[in-house]
């Protein structure tokens, strides 16, 4: 199984690195310090798997998730980080990733995660696992009917909402709309007082819950 490391630690790389060189099954066939250099390296490479760090210079992992997994279906990618929080785990899933993995686990855990993810299954680390099974298994307070506020956003305001919901920065949103990083920050501000919420994950929760009916 071919495998590509993103993250901007090398040290890190190196230690994944070195753990996969152990065994007779894996091989790592290049690295990214970024998620724009997984898009100039995935071609070149061709991964079975990336494993796929969040918070990296530019490009962060979960739009170069979006991205390679629109463009290289077979590609699976297992997210390799510290992010704990229900948002960036739900956000990893929705645009492709397969496993959602703590730097925390231990070197068993690790490998046994890239063969399962490689050979097409889902893997969640223990607490995410447990994580997702309390967020499922929470009364549903919320319908599209029960928050009108949603329907008080503008076309803009819920476009920018969809960005939040998908992980992007203001800088990033305001690159794809053509718009001031600045100027997204004053529609996240009319977003939230709009939503009665006090920051982008409640409001990223509301229009997941809208969807989800």
């Amino acid at each position: 199984m071919k495998i590509m490391i993103a993250d901007d630690h090398p040290i890190f790389r190196s230690g994944v690195r070195n753990l996969l060189q152990t065994t007779e099954d894996l091989i790592v066939v290049g690295e990214a310090a970024s998620g724009d250099e997984v898009l100039r390296l995935v071609e070149q490479c061709q991964p079975d798997l990336i494993l796929m760090d969040i918070r990296m210079p530019g490009l962060n992992g979960i739009e170069a998730t979006r991205l390679v997994k629109e463009k290289y279906p077979h590609i699976h990618v297992l997210i390799l980080t510290m992010f704990r929080d229900d948002q960036s785990v739900f956000t990893a899933m929705r645009v492709g990733a397969k496993g959602y993995v703590l730097k925390d686990a231990d070197e068993i855990e690790l490998l046994q995660s890239v063969r399962i993810v490689g050979n097409g299954g889902a893997v969640f680390s223990s607490d995410i696992a447990a994580r997702m099974m309390h967020f499922f298994s929470e009364p549903r307070t919320l319908n599209p009917s029960e928050h009108p506020a949603l329907s008080e956003l503008s076309k803009r305001e819920m476009e920018i909402l969809e960005r939040i919901a998908e992980g992007h920065t203001n800088a990033q949103i305001g690159a794809r709309l053509n718009i001031s990083a600045k100027t997204v920050a004053n529609y996240v501000s009319m977003i939230l007082n709009k939503l009665q919420v006090e920051d982008r994950n409640e409001a990223s929760r509301i229009l997941q819950d809208f969807r989800e009916g």
